[in-house]
């Protein structure tokens, strides 16, 4: 809906400076072309619909500069943790995780599934920052309720740089309103999108 909104004010607008530009030009209005105008906002419609979604993907314009870097499906990867637990004095053993990564050419999303809880961005981007590709999100993490006492909802945001082109590896690092961090790494990518860390564990069996 806000993609046809936008399609529409921006033609309604080029519509404008065409006809007051030959208005200025011949001091004459000819509308007899603005019939077109709805089937010329239903091309366009469609046109950035298949942009949006698939053609960004193709491996030849994704080599063109300005197009977003292509990182979407399910990646298995690792989590470390550095916080150090208060009674053992040691971090937690590194464990498996999914990035769930949905992405389009203008939007994305990042779910970060373990075991025991999962991770929803509020907010995330793939961009391009001195000259490396990086994926920036800010999150929400709701762990399940068996481990609710030891471990609360929570914020926090991740940095990972993206590696390849295609994308091969996303290594980096996040941080939480708890005081805690990490580093995380993803080398597995599968195309499918999964839904839960169940679904996710069994595209790489």
């Amino acid at each position: 809906m806000r993609r046809t909104l936008t399609i529409r004010v921006v033609t309604s607008v080029a519509v404008f400076v065409f006809v007051a530009g030959t208005w200025l030009t011949n001091r004459e209005f000819n509308l007899g072309w603005l019939r077109f105008f709805s089937a010329a906002v239903l091309i366009a419609t469609l046109v950035l619909t298949l942009w949006d979604i698939w053609l960004w993907r193709l491996p030849l314009i994704q080599r063109i500069p300005g197009v977003p870097r292509c990182a979407r499906g399910t990646w298995q990867g690792t989590l470390t943790s550095l916080w150090i637990d208060p009674t053992t004095r040691k971090s937690p053993a590194p464990k498996t995780v999914y990035l769930v990564i949905q992405q389009t050419a203008t939007l994305v999303t990042v779910k970060l599934l373990t075991n025991e809880s999962r991770s929803t961005s509020v907010l995330a981007n793939v961009f391009e920052i001195d000259g490396s590709i990086v994926l920036t999100y800010l999150y929400f993490n709701k762990p399940d309720m068996r481990i609710e006492h030891r471990s609360r909802m929570h914020h926090g945001s991740a940095v990972l740089d993206v590696s390849g082109q295609p994308v091969r590896r996303l290594r980096g690092r996040y941080w939480t309103d708890r005081d805690s961090k990490g580093e995380l790494e993803f080398t597995q990518q599968d195309r499918r999108l999964a839904d839960d860390f169940a679904e996710a564990a069994e595209y790489f069996r």
